[in-house]
């Protein structure tokens, strides 16, 4: 299995808006922007828009408009599980189709069934996980897009 780019676009701005939460150096939460997200991870600003725009609707992100607008993190990362942003950005479809086009097999095939375990295996697995799992090395992240843009 692979992630869609957009689930992984997701997850990077996610990373980058929390790696800037943790400077405890800031009075005032850093506010990212677009340019600056495709600027460090040389990314479209129409593919950075509709992941943005997702993850706001999904109201893990804020967003603030005018000259000194942005947006940052609308929860704290530890209250971000992995499962659910993943979850959300790839969809939840079934990874086995077998309706479309039918398969002759359908009637006798376990493969549905045992690949819908394994995807549950899989979000079970990532539920343990936050946001904040992904920031061990925060600093070193945030040196590193500071780097990049």
């Amino acid at each position: 299995m692979q992630l869609k780019k957009y689930t992984d676009y997701g997850l990077r701005i996610l990373m980058y808006l929390a790696s800037f939460e943790a400077d405890e150096s800031r009075c005032e939460p850093k506010l990212a922007t677009i340019r600056e997200i495709c600027e460090t991870f040389d990314l479209s600003a129409n593919h950075v828009n509709k992941v943005v725009h997702h993850l706001g609707r999904l109201q893990l992100i804020e967003t603030r408009r005018g000259k000194n607008g942005g947006f940052l993190l609308a929860r704290r990362p530890q209250e971000i599980s992995l499962a659910y942003v993943i979850r959300q950005l790839e969809g939840d479809e079934q990874w086995i189709e077998c309706e479309n086009p039918y398969c002759v097999a359908m009637p006798a095939c376990e493969l549905r069934g045992i690949v819908a375990r394994g995807k549950e295996v899989f979000y079970d697995y990532l539920n343990q996980y936050t946001l904040e799992s992904l920031m061990v090395k925060a600093p070193q992240l945030r040196q590193l897009f500071i780097a990049a843009s």
